[in-house]
């Protein structure tokens, strides 16, 4: 029955092309995300996410290549490769670079997948492709001068940021209170016996 399901869900996903890496309930919000950026925009965009595993060095637009069939154009596509440790994004056209900011992109994916907490894998992946798809689609919409409204909002990602800063003034402190006051007060009034 979930071979059934999975299958079933596959045919019917058009911008996420998948090796069951991405849950049926985050392939849901993509199909959303791009159906809503095609309509308005008229670019397609992608989620291309394999088990596969590339040679070393192999460049990823001949690895897209056997997915071209799948790929109207014009495209922008997001290639997730964990196995091999890839993220990269192509496009059709070099024009469409300038659509949105690589490293923006893909920022919100890799701080999910590199973060260390107890979230599954699974969990993981869904986030991380989600949120980068959904700041994808957001900057091609802001360049082509539309909103969207399926899309993550930039400004939920400020809670994000907030966190990052929590983390770094916690590990400010820890160290401030384990070694530099100490460190301090020795030097100021020396050894004390």
């Amino acid at each position: 029955m979930l071979a059934f399901l999975l299958s079933t869900f596959s045919l019917s996903a058009h911008y996420l092309l998948n090796d069951h890496l991405i849950s049926p309930k985050a392939g849901d919000v993509i199909e959303k995300i791009g159906t809503e950026l095609q309509r308005k925009t008229g670019i397609n965009a992608y989620v291309i996410a394999s088990n596969d595993r590339l040679k070393k060095r192999a460049n990823l637009y001949d690895y897209v290549k056997k997915y071209a069939k799948k790929l109207s154009e014009p495209w922008i596509a997001i290639v997730f490769l964990p196995n091999d440790k890839r993220i990269g994004i192509l496009v059709s056209n070099p024009e469409l670079k300038s659509y949105y900011r690589d490293g923006e992109v893909k920022k919100f994916a890799i701080e999910i997948l590199s973060s260390a907490d107890s979230n599954s894998q699974q969990s993981k992946y869904d986030v991380a492709m989600v949120q980068a798809y959904s700041e994808l689609a957001d900057e091609i919409a802001t360049k082509k001068g539309v909103t969207l409204k399926n899309t993550i909002k930039s400004e939920g990602h400020w809670f994000l940021t907030l966190v990052n800063w929590l983390v770094y003034l916690g590990a400010v402190l820890v160290f401030w209170v384990y070694f530099g006051r100490p460190l301090y007060r020795r030097i100021r009034y020396g050894k004390q016996q």
